[in-house]
């Protein structure tokens, strides 16, 4: 039998606005992806560029405005409640803030055991069983038995992560959205847990959509980028041909911005002008010819589509030949 790639996301046409008294904010405007099994998809942009709320709305924890998600070749936004607290095993999410995303009055133990609580994996009377789970949970991310009864104020942040990890994993899932989850941590500590989550996706066959403003870790750490503005998807392509050859203007800005530790390596910086388009009831054209050097008619007045400029490159440019 072939080593053939198995689609496990599919999202299609997916829009999320949000009805403001000022208008209608295009938060994530026609997303279309697929996403393999135990595969990785680096999302980049902009803060504000609508990374976190497709993530969430993916994961249904925003309404979606309109499209389709496809898990397991079945479109989940037409799953109820029961089915959709079923699906919860096998989707979950890492969030930015490890200390927000805790409850302060639960122990580390405590907070793991949550989840195998509330899919009633495990009843309350069945506590042997809970501490087992706990227990391989926390050696799992690399969790020390001392802390099983400490308080999350009482960890440090890189804990505290870790804590937020095994939580996801509890489920055994197949799908997890990390939103920006080693960005409020230390550079020593955020290795650490990229490390770790890379560790435990050769392990247990993860897949995971990456959200990011690093994109340094985003080139090492996925097998495609997907950059967004403004709410839609501006270049899509496999992590090494992205950084080879970026086609979209706004990506090779965002790739002339990476830090270089060595202060005598030549390298030219693409500095962005211009006024930021509103993602509130946004004209039709390409949102980022404001501040594009090579805007012209053609950007603007009607939409712009993202083509296949090579195999798995895509690209939403009026000017990239």
């Amino acid at each position: 039998m072939t080593d053939q790639k198995k689609e496990l996301l599919r999202v299609e046409n997916l829009k999320k606005y949000f009805y403001t008294p000022g208008g209608v904010l295009h938060a994530v405007d026609d997303i279309n992806f697929t996403l393999n099994k135990g595969e990785t998809l680096g999302v980049v942009g902009e803060s504000g560029c609508g990374k976190s709320t497709m993530g969430r709305t993916i994961l249904r924890l925003h309404d979606h405005t309109d499209g389709k998600v496809y898990f397991e070749g079945k479109n989940i936004f037409e799953y109820n409640k029961h089915q959709m607290k079923d699906l919860r095993k096998d989707m979950q999410i890492i969030f930015q803030d490890p200390f927000a995303s805790l409850n302060p009055r639960a122990t580390v133990s405590e907070a793991i055991a949550e989840p195998l609580l509330v899919q009633k994996l495990y009843s309350k009377r069945d506590k042997e069983g809970v501490e087992k789970r706990v227990s391989e949970l926390m050696d799992l991310v690399g969790l020390a038995k001392r802390l099983t009864n400490s308080y999350p104020h009482e960890l440090d942040g890189g804990r505290r992560q870790r804590i937020g990890i095994a939580r996801a994993l509890a489920l055994r899932p197949k799908f997890i959205v990390c939103d920006e989850p080693v960005s409020a941590l230390d550079v020593s500590i955020q290795a650490q847990i990229l490390n770790l989550m890379q560790d435990l996706q050769d392990e247990l066959g993860l897949t995971y959509l990456f959200i990011t403003h690093d994109l340094s870790v985003v080139k090492h750490f996925s097998n495609d980028i997907l950059v967004m503005y403004l709410g839609q998807m501006v270049e899509k392509a496999p992590a090494e041909l992205l950084f080879q050859n970026p086609q979209h203007p706004y990506t090779k800005a965002l790739l002339s911005a990476i830090p270089v530790p060595d202060p005598d390596y030549p390298i030219q910086r693409i500095p962005l002008k211009g006024e930021i388009t509103s993602p509130i009831d946004p004209p039709k054209g390409c949102r980022f010819a404001k501040r594009c050097p090579y805007a012209d008619a053609r950007c603007t007045g009607q939409d712009i589509p993202l083509r296949e400029t090579q195999p798995g490159h895509f690209v939403a440019c009026s000017h990239v030949e």
